[in-house]
C-alpha cells in the first residue's frame, strides 16, 4: 500500500489560548519602514499555540532563505475561540495573507477570500482523501496542516500499580471496569480522580467527543456530514454513557475545568490516571515533565457500542488557507512559504522533529515520527482502528455554541439528555 492511500479510508477531513507575537525592531522607524518597503509581508494568523515556537523558528529560516520576505506570525487557540478571532481580524481591516480553515463548511465560509491553491507542490503530494472537504468546483482551498489522533490518554505508571493492562481495554465494559477498579484505589495510588473532564472547553465536548459518536452515522465522511440537513444522534446512548463516565469520576466541578489545568496541572503532574485528548499535547506535558512524555502516556480508544470499541478519532485538524484579496505578489510569496515548509529538505526535518507533526503528504519517512504519542496515532491509523474527522462539517458554530454549551448545562445539572438532543437537532436543522 502507498503512503498516499494509507490514509484514504479515514481522513476526508478533518479545531483552539490566544498568542500575539509582535515584532520589533533593532533600528529606528526610519530602517524598519525603509526595510519593510523593500520586502513582501506575508501575516499569518493560525490556531495551533502547541508549535507556534517551531514554527516562528522556521519561518525566520525561510526569511535567511529569502530576504526579500517578512513573515508576521498570530497564534490563536487552546481555550480560545479561533473562528471568532478570524472573524473580528477580518473586520478590523488588517486581514491576514495565511490564516486557518477546518473543511467544507469553513470553506463555505470564507470561500470569498480563499485562493486557489490546486496550482501549488504541496496540494500535488497530499496524501488521498486529506484534500475532499476543502476542494470546492475543482479547486483545492486548503493545504492540511498535519494528521492527528485523539482518545484517552492514560498515565502507564498509575494503570500498572492498579493491576490493568491497557491491552484489555477494547470496548466500553472493559473501560468502565478499569475506571471503577483505578476509582476505588484512588487514594493508595495518589490520584484526586479517574478523569479529568474540561467541561470548560465545548471544543473538547461539541466537537471532538460529539465527532467520536456522531462520525458514525455520516460514514466517517465529512462531506456527508456537511451536506446533511439533519443529526440522528444514531448512537446517542453510547455517547451518554462515555460522557457520564468521564463526568462522574472526575475532578469536580467538571463545568469550570479548563484545557490548562486538564493537561497541566493534573495530567501531566500526575494528579488523574486519564484525560480525553490528543497527540498534539505531547509538547505541554513535555514542558512540564519530559521523561512522563516520553515513556508514560499511552493512548486508549473511545468505544462507541454498536460501532467500534476500539479506535480512536483520527484526521486533519486544520487546513492552511490563502487570501484571495491579497496583491497577487502576496498571493504567490504566500504559496510558495507553503510549499517550501512541506516540501524542501528543511521543512520536512522541522514538520517531523519540530513540529512533531504526523505528516499529510507523501514523501516522509514516517519512521522518524518523533514523539510516542504521534507513533502510537500512526499505529492505530495503520491498522484501521480509526474513526473519521467529520465534526468540520457541522453546521457554523453548532458544536461548540449549540452542542457544547448544551453538554455544559447537562453535566452541570441543569438539562436532561433528551433535552441535549432534542434542542441540537432542532439547531443543526435551523442552520442548514
Amino acid at each position: 500500500m502507498s503512503k498516499k492511500k494509507l490514509f484514504s479510508m479515514l481522513l476526508t477531513t478533518a479545531l483552539t489560548a490566544s498568542v500575539l507575537l509582535a515584532g520589533c525592531s533593532s533600528g529606528g522607524e526610519e530602517s524598519s519602514s525603509s526595510e519593510s518597503k523593500d520586502k513582501t509581508v506575508i501575516d499569518v494568523f493560525q490556531f495551533k499555540v502547541e508549535f507556534k515556537d517551531q514554527f516562528e523558528a522556521l519561518a525566520e529560516q525561510y526569511e535567511e532563505l529569502n530576504d526579500d520576505v517578512e513573515i508576521n506570525i498570530t497564534s490563536v487557540g487552546g481555550g480560545e475561540d479561533y473562528g471568532a478571532a478570524l472573524k473580528s481580524k477580518f473586520a478590523s481591516g488588517n486581514e491576514p495573507a495565511i490564516y486557518n480553515v477546518g473543511g467544507p463548511q469553513d470553506v463555505k465560509d470564507w470561500q470569498a477570500s480563499l485562493a486557489d491553491l490546486s496550482d501549488t507542490e504541496a496540494a500535488a503530494i497530499a496524501l488521498e482523501g486529506t484534500l475532499d472537504g476543502v476542494t470546492t468546483d475543482d479547486q483545492v482551498l486548503g493545504l492540511p496542516y498535519n494528521q492527528e489522533g485523539y482518545g484517552f490518554l492514560y498515565n502507564k505508571a498509575i494503570f500498572k500499580e492498579a493491576g490493568i493492562n491497557p491491552e484489555d481495554i477494547t470496548s466500553y465494559a472493559s473501560l468502565s471496569e478499569a475506571v471503577e477498579t483505578l476509582d476505588s484505589k484512588k487514594d493508595e495510588l495518589g490520584i484526586k480522580a479517574v478523569f479529568a473532564l474540561p467541561g470548560k472547553e465545548t471544543w473538547v465536548t461539541g466537537l471532538h467527543l460529539s465527532n467520536t459518536f456522531i462520525a458514525p452515522e455520516f460514514d466517517g465522511n465529512v462531506v456527508t456530514a456537511f451536506e446533511s440537513s439533519s443529526v440522528d444522534y444514531t448512537y446517542g446512548d453510547a455517547f451518554k454513557k462515555v460522557l457520564d463516565l468521564q463526568n462522574k469520576y472526575s475532578v469536580q466541578p467538571t463545568v469550570s475545568l479548563d484545557y490548562s489545568q486538564q493537561v497541566e496541572e493534573l495530567f501531566s503532574l500526575g494528579n488523574v490516571a486519564i484525560i480525553q485528548q490528543g497527540n498534539w499535547v505531547y509538547g505541554s506535558i513535555a514542558g512540564i515533565d519530559q521523561e512522563f512524555a516520553d515513556t508514560n502516556v499511552g493512548i486508549l480508544p473511545i468505544p462507541v457500542e454498536g460501532y467500534k470499541e476500539d479506535s480512536i478519532p483520527v484526521g486533519v485538524p486544520m487546513y492552511w488557507g490563502v487570501n484571495s484579496n491579497k496583491d497577487e505578489e502576496v498571493i504567490q510569496a504566500a504559496k510558495d512559504f507553503l510549499d517550501w515548509m512541506y516540501t524542501s529538505e528543511e521543512g520536512k526535518k522541522a514538520v517531523l522533529t519540530e513540529f512533531k507533526f504526523i505528516p499529510a503528504y507523501e514523501g516522509y519517512d514516517v519512521s522518524k515520527i518523533s514523539d510516542p504519542l504521534s507513533k502510537s496515532v500512526y499505529e492505530y491509523a495503520t491498522a484501521g482502528k480509526t474513526i473519521g474527522w467529520t465534526f468540520m462539517g457541522y453546521p457554523t458554530g453548532w458544536g461548540q455554541n449549540e452542542l457544547g454549551v448544551s453538554i455544559q448545562k447537562y453535566i452541570s445539572g441543569e438539562a436532561e439528555w433528551d433535552e441535549v438532543v432534542s434542542e441540537t437537532q432542532a439547531a443543526w436543522e435551523k442552520n442548514r
